[in-house]
């Protein structure tokens, strides 16, 4: 069966054309249905970003849940990462987060975890939409077996204090003034709230949400907001996390940018002098830098490459037993405390390391000197133009220009209607050359 739906990351698109309260309706029902088991009370929690749609999307979902029997759970505005460890707090049958992450306001989306406070595997998924597909008749609840919805205040509160646990309890943030860019989403009151309780002089930007504002010129996809900021408030520190607060790219008391590999450079190096990195090394992706590769190589320390998403990194962290993983783009796994990516306390954790360490950020988190590599994004309307054979040839002919040290690699993303071209080597001007004539070549075809 082909998705309608799922992407890399939930259900996501423009809302009122691809993403409807029709389709957040059915997606509830049927996830709902798969996910009654047994007689008990099911409980299914649910949690969001800023965007202003995301009241009609969540409506839509407790109308979709409580139609198949699920009591509701709403927390308002959080993270990703404290729905998915709520829902394993409150031994919830499932969790929801209305998000589209990093993308523009007028786009929204639904994330699913399971009991166990994880992302759903492609069978689940594929099972939901074949829910959709097929009418929703079945298993609809009658009488006093419909479920019942209820907001809870404290869950913001909650999750304060489980970030704080994962910071060192003998550390303190004291004498660290850091810029938080909360991209005036999910996290726009708790992560100031976690820096400030841990003692540090904060510099909040991105915390007025007004519906629209979402990751609009600042968060983890603009940092330049967060990196000038550092520069004018002479701050210590960086932190910007994107709309839904699951990713964080940082910056150093020069405004320089900390990127994910280097924070998993960083927390490889840390842990695995304390004993606690697990693996032999940690997680990223294909699209990770040869230079963290190179790194981790000189630490005797290794990396494992999986598909891009977060899903995927956590499936080869299981895998091999590893419980550091992440992606380049500041989705950072640390599987000892969290179940998916969370952009907090990966900065919590670099945080921890200056303050023991009492080096600047700008010695301690840049640990290794990246190849040039070198991303363009192509948009298309439909079709798959990455099975043209002059695209294929362009690919070719740019690998061989590359040589054995450098790559390429072409691939649609799992969220837009975007074609991601990347490529990295030794020589920079020969690295933007071939993915020029890529993209240029995709535009041609894409036209």
């Amino acid at each position: 069966m082909t998705r309608k739906y799922f992407g890399t990351d939930g259900i996501r698109g423009r809302i009122n054309a691809s993403l409807t309260p029709e389709v957040a309706m059915k997606a509830g029902m049927a996830a709902g249905r798969i996910f009654t088991r047994g007689a008990h009370r099911h409980r299914v929690v649910i949690g969001k970003d800023t965007r202003l749609s995301g009241y009609m999307i969540e409506n839509a979902l407790v109308s979709g849940f409580t139609a198949v029997g699920m009591d509701v759970f709403q927390f308002g505005p959080l993270p990703t990462p404290a729905v998915a460890m709520l829902t394993r707090s409150l031994r919830a049958d499932l969790g929801v987060m209305i998000t589209a992450s990093h993308n523009p306001f007028a786009d929204n989306g639904i994330k699913f975890f399971g009991p166990d406070g994880q992302k759903l595997s492609d069978a689940v998924e594929m099972e939901i939409e074949a829910l959709m597909a097929n009418g929703m008749n079945d298993g609809l609840a009658m009488d006093a077996d419909l479920g019942r919805a209820k907001r809870i205040d404290d869950s913001q509160a909650r999750y304060i204090e489980f970030a704080k646990r994962t910071f060192p309890r003998n550390l303190r943030l004291e004498g660290l003034r850091i810029v938080i860019d909360c991209a005036h989403g999910a996290a726009y009151r708790v992560a100031p709230a976690v820096l400030w309780e841990l003692g540090a002089d904060i510099v909040p930007i991105g915390v007025t949400p007004d519906g629209t504002n979402i990751n609009l010129d600042c968060g983890s996809t603009a940092p330049e907001a967060m990196c000038t900021k550092v520069r004018e408030m002479r701050a210590d520190f960086g932190i910007a996390l994107d709309g839904d607060a699951d990713r964080v790219v940082m910056a150093d008391e020069k405004g320089n940018i900390i990127d994910g590999d280097q924070i998993l450079a960083l927390i490889a190096k840390s842990w695995s002098k304390g004993g606690d990195l697990k693996g032999g090394g940690v997680v990223g992706t294909v699209m990770s830098n040869a230079g963290l590769d190179r790194f981790l190589a000189s630490q005797k320390l290794k990396l494992a490459r999986s598909a891009v998403g977060d899903r995927y990194v956590l499936e080869e962290m299981a895998k091999g037993g590893f419980n550091v993983g992440g992606e380049q783009s500041g989705h950072i796994i640390l599987s000892d405390f969290s179940t998916t990516g969370d952009g907090l306390i990966a900065a919590l954790q670099v945080l921890a390391v200056i303050a023991q360490d009492g080096k600047p950020a700008s010695e301690a988190a840049h640990l290794f000197e990246p190849l040039p590599q070198v991303l363009e994004n192509v948009r298309f309307k439909k079709g798959s133009p990455l099975d043209d054979a002059k695209v294929k040839s362009t690919i070719d002919d740019a690998n061989a220009k590359l040589g054995a040290s450098g790559r390429v690699l072409v691939r649609k993303s799992g969220t837009e209607p975007l074609i991601r071209v990347m490529a990295e080597g030794e020589d920079e001007q020969v690295v933007r050359a071939v993915v020029r004539q890529i993209a240029s070549v995709i535009e041609e075809v894409a036209a």
